[in-house]
């Protein structure tokens, strides 16, 4: 079971995670990078990203909510006050200073729903590594640190090789925290490792009956060991003996693990398999895991996005299966992926309804019917709506366009011609073409004709199949005559009509009427990536 929270993580996590109910944290925050993250999304036909949205802002400013933080920190008698009164000296009244003040009540919560057997692992990039390490020393412990973690997510960067003034930046750091000497850790392995390959090819270069690469062992005792001294069909004993009794080397014999050399001068060994070692042990400087770039099948579009197989194994080796693995910045939903995949169960925190929606597509597309999951936070009736329309025109706009399964566009009006949402289906058997669009305005205030005309406009500029206004108001006859009168939409599998411009407001959207387009069967919906 999963649940997806919508809201400020320090707040959903002070209201409804209890204390010690979490088995495993990974957490992956803004860096304190001073950039804009943009989300791309690319059409499926190969052409570049259609459409931009700025998906989180990692730039900070020191102003009265930091300073107000800042000063409740510091007046804490512990660790972690002193470590935020001596940054201040350090740093001042400044953006890094800022950045920290929000991520240190966060790393406190996350320490009180962590189980006294839990593990924390948190993403960073050099920027504020330092300063986020005595963080985590102050609340948690120097003594529950267990590793810094180097994982190579870029091949290289070239402007350090030809105009930088300094090295280039290819790495990331993961700091592994747990949470009590109880914690338990499942050591990982890799059979891709070169290294490891290399010893398997050197010294298993022997086959046995069935195929099975081994490399004969010794079975010679270190020490004397009299009880060990015997004979063993005609094979002499060493001179300490066998390091295992005769009834142990009877069950091996029986299982094919003695290798027998044809002179009975020479001595017994035991067969090493390949095929049974667990391969090269993972350390704490990641190579294997390649970077997502962009011509990665898994990737989504959206900014930071982490591999999946780098989740998997920090799940594997901190978690058992049904434990309850955390992510308060999940943005795009690799942790939460992972863990559904892997069995275990799972809580998500994201504070834009962009987020919330990507990872809604993304997991049914992966585990459809098999996937249980609720969403808290989203707007549930028509006062939730019109407080979040109030909040933010944007998170409005796309939780709306989430409830109809359609994926934003570029925030900025022009490019897309007033478009604020899109589905993109194919309804024809040719892959060569192009997919046939829906596009969507969605409105938060009063509605009137001239939204209908604007939208017909829209379609017409856009070519689009389907144009359908979203508005949080009702509707008027007008509006509902104007739209008829535009004509439908015919499909080209099944002949059938759908109306070319639709009218849905947010009631009918929460009473679950859907969208008149051709699906299913019909049609193949290529709106978002699927990983």
């Amino acid at each position: 079971m999963g649940t997806l929270y919508y809201g400020d993580n320090l707040d959903i996590l002070t209201r409804y995670l209890a204390a010690e109910s979490v088995d495993l944290v990974y957490l992956d925050p803004p860096f304190d990078s001073a950039q804009n993250y943009n989300a791309f999304f690319e059409e499926k036909d190969g052409t570049a990203a259609a459409a931009q949205i700025q998906a989180f802002k990692d730039t900070w400013d020191w102003n009265e909510d930091s300073r107000a933080a800042y000063e409740e920190l510091s007046l804490r008698a512990d660790k972690l006050g002193n470590v935020m009164r001596a940054f201040m000296e350090i740093l001042g009244p400044t953006d890094m200073m800022a950045y920290l003040a929000m991520m240190a009540p966060r790393l406190v919560e996350l320490r009180r729903v962590l189980k006294t057997t839990g593990s924390l692992y948190l993403h960073c990039d050099p920027t504020a590594s330092h300063y986020l390490k005595l963080l985590l020393d102050a609340v948690f412990g120097g003594d529950c640190y267990r590793n810094e973690i180097t994982w190579k997510r870029r091949v290289g960067m070239s402007s350090a090789v030809h105009g930088s003034n300094r090295f280039g930046t290819i790495t990331d750091i993961l700091f592994f925290y747990a949470r009590s000497e109880s914690t338990a850790f499942h050591p990982q392995y890799n059979k891709d490792d070169p290294d490891y390959q290399r010893y398997v090819e050197e010294r298993f270069t022997m086959v046995d009956e069935n195929g099975r690469l081994f490399q004969p062992t010794s079975l010679v005792n270190p020490a004397l060991r009299p009880n060990l001294i015997y004979e063993y069909k005609g094979y002499q004993p060493p001179g300490n003996g066998w390091m295992i009794t005769k009834e142990k080397m009877a069950q091996w014999d029986k299982e094919g693990r003695i290798y027998f050399p044809k002179e009975k001068t020479g001595r017994l060994r035991r067969k090493s398999f390949a095929d049974e070692l667990k391969g090269m042990p993972v350390q704490n400087l990641w190579l294997d895991i390649a970077e997502l770039n962009s011509q990665s099948a898994e990737r989504l579009g959206y900014p930071t996005q982490k591999p999946v197989a780098l989740l998997e194994r920090i799940i594997a080796a901190s978690s058992n299966p049904g434990d309850l693995v955390l992510d308060p910045f999940c943005g795009c939903g690799t942790t939460v992926d992972a863990a559904q995949k892997l069995g275990r169960q799972w809580i998500g925190i994201d504070i834009t309804h962009l987020a919330i929606t990507l990872i809604k597509n993304r997991l049914h597309d992966t585990y459809g019917g098999d996937l249980q999951m609720k969403v808290v936070g989203e707007p549930t009736d028509l006062s939730g709506a019109r407080a979040l329309a109030a909040q933010d025109k944007y998170q409005f706009q796309w939780w709306a366009l989430g409830l109809v399964g359609a994926r934003p566009v570029e925030q900025k009006k022009g490019a897309d011609g007033g478009v604020d949402g899109k589905i993109l289906f194919r309804d024809h058997p040719d892959p060569k073409q192009k997919p046939h669009a829906i596009v969507f305005s969605v409105k938060g205030g009063g509605v009137g004709v001239k939204d209908v005309r604007e939208l017909d406009s829209v379609v017409k500029k856009t070519g689009a199949a389907i144009g359908v206004l979203i508005s949080l108001a009702e509707t008027t006859k007008p509006m509902r005559v104007e739209a008829v009168e535009t004509g439908s939409y015919t499909s080209t599998f099944n002949g059938q009509k759908y109306p070319r411009l639709q009218l849905l407001t947010i009631k009918q959207l929460l009473a679950g009427m859907p969208v008149k387009r051709p699906s299913g069967n019909v049609a193949v919906d290529e709106t978002f990536k699927k990983a």
